[in-house]
């Protein structure tokens, strides 16, 4: 008997009020997560992978943010038709986010260890030094140097990578099953962004908590998920196992992105081969849009792709693909980590 998905999100929608109309930010996204997989959700900026984590957590509901339609299963229940104080309670206990600039996602006026109290009493109900102890475990967790220091610490005292650490022993406080990370490795260099991967990874593994990790590197992806969506404006075009999409990829933004990766030789030189750039900009996706959205970018397009909605068609061991050009061999099915 199969035990069903930590997550699944079934036809998600997310919409923007602009003065020039409504922006489709998110177009009927469809993925599960198994309990402690982890999901990688790729694409450029613009394409709606953090609004997605965002929709998750229903925290962009406001006057020009609107969820519009589909269903987020949390372990079986809709988090969609929960109220404001039942979404309180699951966010950092059970569901915690990485937002991306630890900078602005941590407060310059309160310490470091004050930030991790709050957020444990919240969550936990226990009193200051028990909240104390536990945040002192979470920094250690997260394998900062000097942990006892550093909750005396303000976030401006710290470095990047450190500022990450604290960003991730936040989320990790309280336990939670599904972690979403937005882009956890932005702007830090080469060595602390392994640091970071490898950290999230080691979580993974011994907490068994469940990743969404939201970037636009395919490095990342290759390093750490074993399933992955490609998003573009708004949709996923193209999932499946990991190795599978990244060795043979179907969706022509796919190709486009690969091939704009650097390669490096055994050696660990830069291979000379050229790189390819796909041309123009990805488009805000407006609600009277036809067509496939990638189409006028894409070299492959006929007339039909700036016309008609793009088929999902279904290939071997889940691999699916939103795309007018290639033939269907089973039926698509969501992917899932």
């Amino acid at each position: 008997m199969m035990q069903e998905p930590l997550l699944a999100v079934e036809g998600l929608r997310t919409h923007f009020s602009t003065e020039h109309g409504i922006v489709k930010a998110v177009d009927g996204v469809d993925f599960t997560i198994e309990r402690g997989g982890i999901l990688g959700m790729v694409g450029e900026s613009g394409s709606g992978k953090s609004v997605t984590g965002l929709s998750i957590l229903r925290l962009l509901e406001s006057r020009n943010a609107t969820i519009a339609g589909g269903r987020v299963l949390f372990d079986g229940e809709d988090l969609l038709t929960k109220s404001a104080k039942e979404m309180r309670e699951i966010r950092g206990r059970r569901i915690s986010m990485v937002f991306q600039n630890a900078m602005t996602a941590l407060d310059p006026f309160f310490r470091v260890g004050d930030q991790l109290v709050e957020l444990i009493r919240l969550h936990q109900r226990v009193d200051r030094r028990t909240a104390r102890a536990k945040a002192l475990e979470a920094l250690e967790l997260v394998r900062i140097p000097e942990p006892g220091r550093r909750l005396s610490s303000y976030p401006h005292q710290l470095s990047g990578g450190q500022r990450q650490r604290v960003i991730i022993a936040l989320a990790l406080a309280c336990g939670p099953d599904l972690l979403i990370a937005d882009e956890p490795t932005t702007a830090l260099d080469a060595t602390v962004q392994k640091q970071i991967i490898d950290l999230l990874l080691e979580v993974n593994r011994e907490l068994g908590t469940a990743i969404l990790m939201i970037t636009h590197d395919f490095g990342v992806v290759a390093h750490t998920c074993r399933t992955v969506a490609v998003m573009y404006a708004g949709r996923i075009v193209e999932a499946g196992d990991v190795r599978r999409v990244l060795e043979t990829p179907e969706h022509p933004y796919t190709l486009g992105l690969m091939r704009a990766v650097p390669r490096v030789k055994s050696g660990g030189r830069r291979r000379s081969d050229r790189l390819h750039q796909i041309s123009g900009s990805p488009p805000v996706r407006m609600a009277d849009a036809e067509g496939c959205a990638f189409a006028p970018r894409c070299p492959e397009a006929v007339q039909r792709c700036s016309t008609a909605e793009p088929p999902r068609i279904g290939f071997d061991a889940g691999h699916s693909v939103l795309c007018h050009q290639r033939l269907p061999i089973t039926e698509a099915g969501r992917v899932s980590a």
